[in-house]
C-alpha cells in the first residue's frame, strides 16, 4: 500500500513547476540544520531559552532513536529501490528509509514549539514541518509508513522532552 500510495503522488501531486519548491523545502531538513539553528536561536534569548533548550533535548533523543536505533534495525530500503516507476527528484540517499529522519527532526522541535510558545509561533514551525515531511513523499524518497514513523517518533520525544523539562523547573512546594 505505500509504494502505490507514492505512485499516485508521483502521478497526480508532482508538476514540474513545483518541484524546485518541494527541493527547496525538504533541504531545510538535511542534517537538521534548520531546526538546529532555531534551537539555538531560541536558547539565546531569555524568553525563550527553556523551549530551545527543550526542543534541543527532543531532536537529539529524535535523533538518536530514529537515524541510529531504529533505521538500523528495521533497515528499510528506499522506496525507488523496491518500486522502479519511483523517481526520486533529489540525489537518492544512502541510509534506510524507516523511520523519515527528516519527519522525526522536523516534528521533535516544532512539536516543542507548539507546546512552549504563543500563538503562530508555535503553529509556524509545525506547518513548516508538515511541508518538509510531505517533501519526502512527493520527492520519492520515503514511504508514508516511514514519515508517520517518524512522526510518531518526534511526538514521544517532544512530550517527554517537554514533561522532563516543566518537571525539571517547576516550582517546588515546601
Amino acid at each position: 500500500m505505500d509504494g502505490n500510495i507514492l505512485l499516485w503522488i508521483q502521478d497526480h501531486f508532482r508538476w514540474e513547476g513545483m518541484n524546485w519548491f518541494w527541493k527547496g523545502i525538504t533541504s531545510l531538513g538535511n542534517g537538521g540544520w534548520f531546526w538546529i539553528v532555531l534551537c539555538v536561536l531560541l536558547i539565546c534569548f531569555g524568553k525563550t531559552r527553556k523551549t530551545g533548550v527543550t526542543a534541543a533535548l527532543s531532536l537529539l533523543s529524535g535523533f538518536l532513536i530514529t537515524n541510529l536505533l531504529i533505521k538500523n534495525a528495521v533497515a528499510r530500503p528506499r522506496p525507488f529501490d523496491t518500486y522502479t516507476q519511483i523517481i526520486p527528484l533529489i540525489i537518492r540517499p544512502k541510509d534506510y528509509s524507516f523511520p523519515s529522519g527528516h519527519t522525526c527532526a522536523s516534528f521533535a522541535v516544532a512539536l516543542v514549539c507548539l507546546r512552549m510558545l504563543p500563538g503562530k509561533w508555535g503553529i509556524l514551525p509545525v506547518v513548516l514541518a508538515g511541508m518538509i515531511a510531505f517533501s519526502r513523499l512527493y520527492l520519492g524518497v520515503h514511504y508514508p509508513g516511514d514519515v508517520l514513523a517518524g512522526f510518531l517518533v518526534a511526538l514521544l520525544t517532544s512530550t517527554v522532552a517537554c514533561r522532563l523539562m516543566r518537571r525539571t523547573f517547576s516550582p517546588q512546594k515546601s
